[in-house]
């Protein structure tokens, strides 16, 4: 039963995970308008995102743009919308090899191969986390090296955003979950009475009397 709850938990952690991978990818705020000029008063804040950039007025009104064309945006950008939609797609593939080789569902025979399907999905989990810090982290690296770069206008730097630190935490979330679904998985198929006790019983059937077949079936 402890391994079962292992897989559980992990799947759980992978589920909100994946929520909020996408979520940050989503999001248009990757990168926010940097207040660096205090005697300046800013009635507008830009965000940037991987789909959209959004003007956010003083006055709580806000404005947002889809990119026009995909081959004029940066290399960031693009590869960051690759790597982060892949990542998404793989934790849905991830996603359904868990709930196979899950110790509380029934889609494959209980066994090493069960063990073995549940393994391949906290794998899959894992990886998905490894690939969405690519972009988070490189996207994040160019915002801090602008912002520090002196041949920067003032008016042209950037903060992190919030979408960033999403993506951070969704990363995390993966890669732990991932883990759990793994370890409860190797648990399971080395120590098999640990596993989720699962029992099938026929149904009873009726006889010629009239009565029920009392046999139990097991």
């Amino acid at each position: 039963m402890g391994s079962a709850a292992l897989e559980i938990l992990g799947l759980v952690l992978c589920l909100v995970g994946w929520v909020g991978l996408i979520l940050s990818c989503g999001l248009p705020m990757w990168q926010v308008t940097a207040f660096l000029d205090h005697n300046i008063v800013t009635a507008q804040t830009t965000w940037k995102g991987l789909w959209m950039s959004c003007v956010v007025q003083s006055t709580g009104h806000m404005q947002c743009k889809v990119y026009d064309s995909v081959l004029a945006l940066s290399t960031e950008v693009q590869a960051a919308r690759a790597l982060t939609v892949g990542a998404v797609l793989l934790a849905l593939v991830a996603l359904f090899v868990t709930l196979a080789g899950a110790q509380c569902t029934t889609c494959v025979a209980p066994g090493p191969g069960k063990a073995r399907v549940a393994l391949t999905g906290g794998a899959l989990y894992a990886l998905c986390g490894l690939l969405a810090l690519v972009p988070l982290c490189w996207f994040a690296n160019i915002v801090v090296r602008e912002f520090y770069d002196p041949a920067v206008p003032m008016s042209q730097k950037y903060e992190l955003g919030a979408a960033l630190y999403i993506g951070w935490a969704a990363s995390a979330l993966l890669m732990c979950g991932g883990g759990l679904v793994c370890c409860g998985a190797w648990v399971c198929a080395g120590r098999p009475d640990l596993s989720f006790p699962v029992k099938y019983s026929a149904p009873r059937r009726p006889t010629a009397s009239g009565d029920y077949d009392k046999k139990n079936y097991v």
